[in-house]
């Protein structure tokens, strides 16, 4: 028929909810050691201080790169592109940002092919001279163009000094 005490000590612990993301990355987003390369939400369960749960939410959104813009061009001498001006055959690349904040690469594919200057005369003549199908009466420096086999221009130079016949 005594009293009888007891006393609890009552210690509650709760699970948090802590570390949530939104976040927005291209192609891929590492979180909590994963690696995630779609949209979505993900979950972390860890333990907080406590020793209780804690969970984490990703509210994940993977926009990607692109691939396009690609071009193959034959050109004479030199050929401009995206800004740039080439002069050397080869494989190039450009990078711009893509509509989704993402990295979009263009590939250039370039053949150049270069102008030629052959076939240049230094010729003194009486009256006239006929050089590639044209009569030629006043000395000067004359040009004729015509495409070489790559398809560029080849530029020959006549330098032409005409005497004049006289009679006695």
């Amino acid at each position: 028929g005594c009293t009888n005490t007891a006393t609890l000590t009552l210690m509650i612990n709760y699970t948090t909810t802590n570390g949530n993301a939104t976040v927005t990355a291209c192609d891929s987003y590492t979180w909590n050691g994963a690696t995630y390369t779609t949209s979505g939400t993900y979950t972390y369960t860890s333990m907080n201080a406590a020793g209780c749960i804690n969970t984490a939410t990703l509210y994940l959104t993977v926009n990607y790169s692109t691939h396009n813009g690609d071009a193959t061009f034959t050109a004479c001498d030199s050929y401009t592109w995206n800004g740039t001006t080439y002069t050397t055959s080869g494989t190039y690349t450009y990078t711009s940002i893509n509509a989704a904040g993402c990295i979009n690469t263009a590939t250039l594919y370039l053949t150049i092919n270069y102008s030629t200057h052959n076939g240049d005369a230094t010729v003194t003549a009486c009256d006239s001279y006929t050089w590639n199908g044209a009569t030629y009466t006043t000395s000067g420096t004359y040009t004729y163009t015509t495409m070489n086999a790559a398809g560029c221009t080849n530029t020959a130079t006549l330098y032409l000094t005409i005497n004049y016949s006289t009679t006695d």
